[in-house]
């Protein structure tokens, strides 16, 4: 497997004062994320992004994957026509942005049917979402497989695909090699077992994201650096190498030191390379 880290890690700063930390850190890849502005954005030109693509080639990183949290303003799931057709302009914006970056994936939240942190009050039909989403996407499939870009679809808190047999036939009905899980180990264990998952998504699986959880703590609030919560990594990756997974595993945190804040960049380096076997 190839150790990432997803470009919300780190410290403020520009995407190639990231792209240096993280080589210096032992990583090999960043994945970037799409915002409404910015370096990478949805108002990024062909050449903007090609500069992006320089920057870490210079740095020696692999970009190698696209997320974005557009999708928490914009639901695929939503009551409002008019959202879920800007929800669908900003997945093949996303598409296009991963082909022209030379990324492999796409990291996107299918909809919510309730997403408190995110909106709170804002709640949908589950049979409706599950419709939506279902349509959005196996629309949406012809443009990744044109553009060969994986759609990776997250296991969020969005009260919405909530367990992994569900996941599984949800992304069989779409039935496009392009689409498939982004597997975020972390975000499971508030109400599962990430192992079950990987076993039950097998090949669907497109990337991984390392985070992890401690269950005691609850909400937002039960996230931590790895190695420092519940989740049973030595379980996770023999049920990656199980189902015969080499790709990228991301790790992603939440930088909410007030001093030292690069340390956990490579305090996080050290641990992917403990659950790796590299060390």
């Amino acid at each position: 497997m190839k150790k990432g880290i997803n470009i919300w890690s780190f410290p403020a700063g520009t995407l190639a004062e990231s792209f240096a930390l993280a080589k210096d850190a032992g990583f090999e890849g960043v994945e970037v994320g799409l915002l409404a502005e910015g370096e990478v954005s949805l108002k990024s030109t062909e050449k903007d992004l090609l500069a992006v693509k320089k920057s870490a080639a210079d740095n020696g990183i692999e970009l190698y994957s696209v997320a974005t949290g557009l999708y928490w303003d914009h639901w695929l799931t939503s009551d409002c026509p008019e959202e879920r057709a800007t929800a669908k302009d900003i997945v093949k914006k996303h598409l296009e942005v991963a082909k022209t970056l030379g990324c492999e994936t796409i990291l996107v939240v299918p909809g919510s049917v309730h997403a408190e942190f995110a909106a709170p009050g804002k709640v949908v039909d589950y049979e409706d979402a599950y419709n939506r989403a279902l349509e959005a996407l196996c629309e949406l499939k012809s443009e990744a497989e044109k553009l060969q870009v994986s759609i990776g679809i997250e296991n969020v808190w969005n009260q919405f695909l909530t367990s992994p047999i569900e996941m599984r036939e949800f992304i069989d009905k779409i039935d496009s090699p392009y689409v498939g899980s982004y597997f975020d180990v972390g975000n499971v264990l508030f109400n599962g077992h990430p192992e079950h998952w990987i076993k039950a998504l097998g090949s669907r699986i497109k990337k991984v994201h390392f985070k992890d959880y401690r269950v005691a703590a609850g909400g937002l609030h039960g996230f931590v650096d790895l190695l420092a919560g519940d989740v049973n990594y030595p379980a996770v990756v023999e049920a990656l190498k199980a189902i015969g997974y080499d790709g990228w595993v991301s790790a992603e945190m939440i930088p909410n030191y007030t001093h030292y804040t690069e340390t956990i960049i490579y305090n996080t380096s050290n641990a992917m390379d403990r659950i790796l076997g590299r060390k």
